[in-house]
């Protein structure tokens, strides 16, 4: 029992859909001072089909974690991951239910967490390792350590205001890894990063792992969750569905990930800015696909809505293998066409050659970003079976290797 470092017994929380939370930015409060005027005037009592909503994002988690344990966090959108984490973070308090926790808790939930915009990424070093409770000599220490790790040595004196996500997530990621929490929880920030610094920052949570330290993670990425946890639990409608190998666990995720109607919506979301409503596989009558064959072109409809004017907006999708790496991916920007910056909301299409899918699950990973404000949303809610039929595809004596096909012109000639 001296082992166990968090100690989850029955955690549950609450919210209330339209209800605002009782903490507020300076920002919100002064917004809401100049708009109460107005709101008194306009406001309309509430008819009791008008009343906030409840949800649940946990429902009685229990869970021990021991020391040096690498957890690995799953499960579909709106599963309850990431609130799991802010409450082990103490970003939000549970409504039901009590954690213990031993030790300094270092926490990666979302690019930037806990740094001030108006400092420099030098500052911002100080003043992370000061919340996580470190003193001025503990952090020097490990001050050349972190911006090494971070590949900014250019720009460590510059306002983190002026970073790129890219860059937030890095400094970000160096600081939280180094400065030797005892827990460290990551939710998946590394999908803004380049493959060479995932792989790095996959690294160093390996060797954070083997120093003793706890580690939560949570990815979409089942290779991932394999490779570096020792352990992995799926959370499903904020329960614990199962918890165990991550061999098992994530088979028993991806068992459950294929959906025979090919379609995902929804209608509001946590981000404002813009977010996608609506995403599905189309067939060639324009129809929602209700499968998918070997013989078929793939296209991807997405509907999104932009909220707020915002310039320079990008867009991309990627296919994804069972375990949920990117096979590869594709952005209008590679056409050199431009998302409108203006409000509304769009309907945008991506085709993909026939013939290219085997007959095994895929995903489709649509995300909505900007380089300066990171990813305004993400999603991976669609996995779908590819079934078999007659093609070249299957048509291969030894079977198909790889995870997609591709049609190449051969040309074969007797030299002499």
């Amino acid at each position: 029992m001296n082992d166990i470092v968090i100690k989850i017994n029955n955690i549950s929380k609450k919210y209330k859909l339209g209800q605002r939370q009782p903490y507020k930015t300076i920002r919100e409060s002064i917004a809401n001072l100049i708009k109460k005027p107005v709101n008194r005037i306009s406001s309309i009592p509430y008819q009791k089909n008008d009343l906030p909503q409840e949800i649940w994002a946990l429902k009685d988690v229990s869970l021990d974690i021991c020391k040096g344990d690498v957890v690995g966090i799953i499960g579909r959108n709106g599963a309850g991951k990431s609130t799991l984490l802010k409450i082990l973070a103490r970003i939000t308090q549970p409504t039901e239910g009590i954690i213990e926790l031993k030790g300094r808790v270092g926490s990666l939930l979302e690019v930037g967490t806990g740094f001030h915009p108006e400092l420099t990424g030098h500052e911002n070093i100080y003043l992370y390792g000061a919340i996580l409770g470190m003193n001025r000599l503990e952090i020097t220490r490990k001050f050349k350590e972190i911006v090494e790790f971070s590949e900014l040595q250019d720009f460590i004196e510059t306002p983190v205001k002026r970073y790129s996500s890219g860059m937030y997530m890095r400094l970000a990621f160096a600081v939280a890894a180094h400065l030797e929490p005892e827990i460290l929880l990551v939710d998946e920030v590394l999908a803004v990063g380049d493959a060479a610094f995932q792989k790095k920052c996959l690294g160093k949570m390996d060797e954070v792992s083997k120093g003793g330290r706890t580690v939560l993670f949570v990815s979409h990425n089942m290779s991932s969750i394999q490779r570096l946890c020792n352990s992995a639990v799926l959370l499903e409608k904020g329960k614990i569905i199962s918890v165990g190998k991550p061999s098992e666990v994530t088979e028993l995720y991806l068992s459950k990930g294929a959906t025979s109607k090919l379609e995902w919506k929804r209608e509001t979301s946590a981000n404002a800015n813009a977010f996608f409503k609506r995403i599905y596989i189309k067939n060639i009558d324009g129809k929602i696909s209700e499968y998918v064959t070997t013989t078929d072109a793939l296209c991807i409809v997405l509907e999104f809505l932009i909220n707020k004017h915002s310039e320079n907006l990008q867009l991309s999708v990627g296919l994804l293998d069972r375990m949920g790496d990117i096979i590869f991916s594709t952005s209008p920007s590679d056409l050199k066409l431009k998302i409108p910056d203006s409000k509304g909301l769009y309907h945008a299409e991506v085709r993909f050659p026939k013939e290219i899918l085997l007959p095994t699950t895929y995903g489709i990973r649509a995300v909505l970003w900007h380089p300066n404000f990171g990813i305004y949303d993400a999603n991976e809610e669609l996995r779908f079976l590819v079934q078999e039929t007659d093609s070249y595809i299957t048509q291969t004596p030894l079977g198909r290797s790889g995870k997609i096909a591709m049609y190449c012109d051969w040309n074969i000639q007797r030299e002499g």
